[in-house]
């Protein structure tokens, strides 16, 4: 009988227990939230612990309007620098020309490049140094590669890759679907310049984890089986695998003098020194080669992608290319290749390509971290938040681009564009390396594409959606109408 006065009855051990929950969660809920006070810091909602407004920040895109999740808080705040929470992190968005220009303009100074911390996990050697250092060297060793000159010397590579995926992939077929087409393109092309790797069955082996590797680079900073993150870890543990096998063997072929200093990255990567002598080790080799192949051929493969539907949606765009390419084609002898001063013809069609990134730019934006308190626009930046620029936001603001939603390539004649209204590249002196490669890969692609076909989208009102990238919901379907066979 004396255990009787120890006795609680189920429903007050529920009520107490649920009490004790929401009390933990209030506790929870007021830490998250009092990390984001101070004085004078942006205004802006900081949504849950952990969560914070990524699961806003993402859905957006998944609807097909990224550039909503800025617009919509910059007009309730009437800022254009607000503060909120990121995946785990205290973030401010820094949106429009003047932000741009501010963060572009004080790398290194103010403020450094970041890697959120999901993609630490999955390429390793970023963790070895800063992300500062670590993009430095990137971008040192990617603009020797990747430079004009550089490039001129694969330009043959670039142009018979091109012409042999349009004659197998296309050709003979009356309908494709232009999103899977060009991730092979570009793959296969990467893997070529980066690896040298020509075998399609080892090109296919390596692909495949590529896109749940992407996938895992943005998502919430949780590595439990089943989470992208944790997929994405799995997947690139096993590209690198393949890679450092490549990588030891190259060494083994360049002492030999069965391989080229210059013949591709890989070369390029074990003969580069820092200025103190250091050379890189094979592991960390092989995670910057896969970095290097996903950069390459996923953000390279989306502008692809969206030519493709603008093209196909816009006749009067189309026929203005077309005349353009047929213009090259008819001047050249029966069976002669296009040369590297054959872009130089191409200013229309870059600069419809260039209307293509600004109306669906490949990457969204990226991450800054302040490197010491400073003020901007009259509020506190505090060291070790970071820092985001939104290129959807900057593109589809009409006091940069007059009617944004319009497809106008006369934007980009004369002097185009203002400076630091145009950023799918990014600017300053992080701008990405790769942007002189992806012009001359979609203007190759461009002359072959239009040279053999018309086509219209099977789904015309087919939805654009953002996950990582911007994707067609459906693929990007097409129904193609040749025009002759070509060689």
């Amino acid at each position: 009988m004396v255990l009787e006065k120890y006795y609680f009855h189920p429903t007050t051990l529920l009520l107490g227990l649920v009490s004790l929950c929401a009390i933990s969660l209030l506790v929870l809920l007021y830490r998250h939230r009092s990390q984001f006070t101070g004085n004078n810091l942006p205004p802006g909602n900081v949504g849950y612990p952990v969560i914070g407004e990524t699961y806003e920040f993402l859905s957006w895109g998944q609807k097909g309007y990224p550039e909503k999740f800025v617009s919509d808080r910059v007009n309730m705040h009437s800022s254009q620098v607000f503060k909120t929470s990121l995946i785990g992190e205290k973030t401010i968005f820094f949106c429009g020309t003047a932000c741009n220009k501010f963060l572009f303009s004080n790398e290194n100074k103010l403020v450094r490049f970041w890697f959120p911390s999901s993609f630490k996990k999955i390429f390793p050697s970023c963790n070895k140094t800063s992300a500062g250092e670590e993009s430095n060297k990137m971008k040192t060793m990617l603009t020797n590669f990747l430079k004009l000159n550089a490039l001129q010397r694969y330009f043959g590579i670039i142009n018979q890759s091109t012409q042999s995926h349009f004659a197998d992939c296309w050709e003979n077929r009356n309908e494709v679907h232009a999103l899977e087409l060009a991730k092979s393109h570009t793959f296969k092309l990467a893997a070529r310049l980066f690896v040298s790797l020509e075998d399609q069955a080892d090109i296919e082996k390596l692909s495949k984890p590529f896109f749940l590797v992407n996938a895992g680079t943005i998502s919430l900073p949780i590595d439990f089986p089943g989470t992208p993150l944790n997929k994405a870890i799995k997947a690139a543990n096993l590209i690198r695998k393949d890679l450092c096998k490549m990588v030891k063997q190259r060494k083994v072929d360049l002492a030999e003098g069965n391989a080229s200093p210059t013949q591709d990255m890989l070369s390029h990567m074990l003969l580069y020194c820092d200025d103190d002598g250091t050379y890189l080790k094979e592991f960390d080799i092989a995670d910057k080669i896969l970095g290097l192949l996903l950069a390459g051929f996923d953000t390279v493969s989306a502008a692809l992608t969206f030519i493709v539907k603008y093209l196909g949606e816009l006749p009067h765009i189309y026929d203005a290319v077309y005349k353009e390419q047929m213009e090259i084609v008819n001047s050249k002898a029966i069976g002669e290749s296009l040369k590297w001063e054959d872009l130089q013809r191409m200013k229309y069609s870059w600069n419809v390509a260039q209307e293509v990134l600004r109306m669906t730019p490949p990457v969204q934006g990226n991450f800054r971290e302040a490197l010491t308190d400073f003020i901007f626009n009259g509020f506190t930046i505090p060291k070790g938040w970071k820092l985001y620029w939104s290129a959807n936001f900057t593109h589809k603001s009409a006091d940069c681009f007059p009617e944004p939603e319009k497809f106008d390539p006369s934007r980009f004649e004369g002097n185009g564009p203002a400076p630091y209204t145009y950023i799918p590249f990014g600017g300053g002196p992080r701008m990405c390396p790769g942007n002189e490669y992806t012009r001359v890969v979609i203007l190759v692609f461009m002359h072959h594409l239009v040279k053999r076909f018309q086509w219209e989208k099977i789904f015309p009102s087919e939805k654009t959606i953002v996950v990582a990238l911007p994707t067609p919901a459906k693929g990007l379907p097409i129904r193609l109408f040749h025009h002759h066979k070509s060689p």
